[in-house]
């Protein structure tokens, strides 16, 4: 059972990297390209979004909006493509993992961007109830 868990966290993998290869494949679709684009810049991130040491929410970007999000865009790119894509993507592990500072970057970013929200939130909350 442990190498089947681990054959398909391979295969999970494989196929994020394919769709990252496939949103630079000139026959996929802008919005397709889009999607592509920011779940495997979520995945190869070493930052996570929601971090997973808050319970349960925590688990639920990676066992189901990642997921979700791989089938949606294996399904809208064309097979042949796809065919194409994870064959590279085997290539590449084969040579070396996949690493994105940008993702790491864009995540950092994001969660900077929603603390400076939340501070400005709470100073306009702050003010609302001091003039009263």
């Amino acid at each position: 059972m442990f190498e089947k868990l681990k054959s398909w966290a391979r295969a999970l993998k494989r196929d994020v990297l394919a769709v990252y290869i496939a949103a630079k494949h000139p026959r996929v679709s802008w919005g397709v390209k889009v999607l592509a684009l920011a779940t495997a810049a979520y995945v190869f991130s070493p930052i996570d979004l929601i971090p997973d040491f808050i319970p349960i929410i925590g688990y639920l970007d990676d066992l189901i909006l990642v997921p979700a999000a791989l089938w949606l865009i294996l399904r809208l790119v064309p097979a042949e493509i796809i065919a194409e894509c994870r064959a590279e993507a085997e290539r590449q592990f084969a040579e070396n993992g996949p690493v994105s500072v940008w993702a790491a970057a864009t995540v950092v970013v994001i969660w900077v961007l929603c603390g400076f929200g939340v501070w400005w939130w709470f100073i306009d909350v702050g003010g609302a109830v001091s003039t009263q």
